[in-house]
């Protein structure tokens, strides 16, 4: 394949469902643009409107306008349905741990099957009521109200875990502190930061004082970033391309999100940063990315909280690098969408590489055979996208179980695909 191009990949996943949420918890209107425009950030829109919440269509190239309620929400008339949106749930469980009302979430089978116990937990800390219909996963239902300060150590290093306990802090007014045994990325810090709360870093913990005003949050005027992770499917397109050169626009490089790009840079990969700025608190450059010959790496475990979406299409690259890949400690992607760390080495086995699970470390080793047999991606967005980007190597024949699953995090994924492959294979 030859790459070619300029392209800006969809809104940052991450930063759109929480400036929603904090748009919300506002007292009156925010208008925020460049709202990632799929089914994931749906849910949360739909979520919001069923807690009294005005919000303007989700739609591509439309800024979203959010008539906020203040710190105080809506009992909702039915349950929340949280589709397949992790995020969602686990950020909506933080709200409405500081409400004063009760409230039912559910999702689609995959999201039941996801758990919540490493937030449900901490907030039953703080003082919320939380029953579980099925074990640890939803549906369940919390009834929030009077909070109590939390000083929490997290067992895993989750945004969202961390997220969510920095919103119930928000919600209830009162103090919160979250350490992670490595630290997460720090979406919800910067923007609560950014809209003049107090929160910050002390030692290896996130803090968030109560508002010296009970009650009060500004309206958010807000430009989203690209999304990072949805960048890295484009990159690694470049990377694995003949020949040519792709100008990425607008992407978000938050030093908590770059995991990916150190593994790469050290694989080998050519990917410079241009023209640098901040919007919204939030790092953000032009990427040039061009082909390169790659070499087997190693990620530690500190790596992974910082790449831990873009595991599949690392895992995908390294299939194409000289020598073994190793991926330490990455269990956690058991128990996302799908178990994601089984099925990235089932799947690139049915194409021919070496890959095997030991324990929680994925290994692979890589090559230029030309992968060729039928993927199964379980409709997870992440594998779908990532063997779609190993079908354009040269020699490639992957076919796909199905394409509908990347409408989660980007709609566009094929046709912008096509659209940087500037020439035939």
């Amino acid at each position: 394949m030859i790459v070619r191009g300029r392209i800006r990949p969809p809104g940052d996943k991450s930063i759109s469902h929480r400036v929603l949420f904090m748009a919300a918890l506002a007292r009156g209107r925010s208008e925020l643009s460049g709202l990632l425009t799929a089914q994931d950030v749906a849910a949360t829109a739909r979520a919001l409107r069923a807690l009294g919440v005005e919000v303007s269509p989700v739609r591509a190239g439309a800024a979203v306008r959010v008539q906020g309620l203040g710190l105080r929400l809506r009992a909702p008339r039915r349950s929340l349905h949280c589709g397949n949106s992790g995020t969602t749930a686990r950020l909506a469980l933080g709200v409405l741990a500081g409400q004063r009302f009760a409230a039912r979430l559910t999702g689609d089978a995959s999201l039941r099957r996801r758990p919540m116990r490493r937030v449900t937990d901490a907030l039953r800390r703080m003082g919320a009521r939380i029953v579980e219909e099925r074990g640890d996963g939803l549906p369940l239902t919390v009834r929030g109200g009077h909070l109590k300060a939390l000083d929490f150590e997290s067992p895993v290093a989750s945004a969202q875990v961390k997220g969510a306990l920095l919103f119930a802090g928000l919600t209830g007014g009162v103090r919160v502190r979250v350490r992670e045994p490595y630290p997460s990325r720090d979406h919800s810090e910067r923007l609560l930061a950014h809209l003049g709360f107090d929160v910050h870093r002390n030692g290896d913990a996130v803090v968030l004082e109560p508002p010296a005003r009970a009650g009060t949050c500004p309206p958010v005027r807000l430009a989203v970033p690209g999304d990072l992770s949805s960048a890295a499917y484009l990159i690694a397109a470049a990377v694995l391309a003949e020949r040519g050169e792709l100008l990425i626009e607008d992407v978000g490089v938050n030093p908590t999100r770059t995991g990916c790009l150190d593994v790469l840079a050290r694989m080998g990969a050519q990917v410079e940063r241009w023209n640098l700025r901040d919007v919204g608190g939030e790092p953000v450059a032009d990427l040039v990315v061009r082909p390169a010959t790659l070499r087997a790496t190693t990620v530690s475990a500190a790596e992974i909280p910082r790449l831990i979406d873009e595991v599949p299409i690392l895992a995908v690259v390294a299939s194409r690098a000289q020598g073994e890949t190793v991926f330490h400690d990455v269990g956690e992607l058991r128990v996302k969408e799908s178990n994601r760390l089984e099925l990235l080495a089932a799947n690139l086995r049915r194409l021919g590489i070496a890959a095997e699970v030991a324990a929680n470390d994925l290994h692979i080793r890589g090559g230029d055979r030309a992968p060729r047999g039928r993927v199964d991606t379980a409709r997870d967005h992440r594998i779908a996208m990532a063997f779609a980007v190993l079908g354009t190597v040269p020699g490639a024949g992957v076919a796909l179980s199905e394409r509908a699953s990347v409408g989660v995090s980007y709609p566009a994924f094929f046709r912008d695909l096509r659209a940087i492959a500037g020439g035939g294979r």
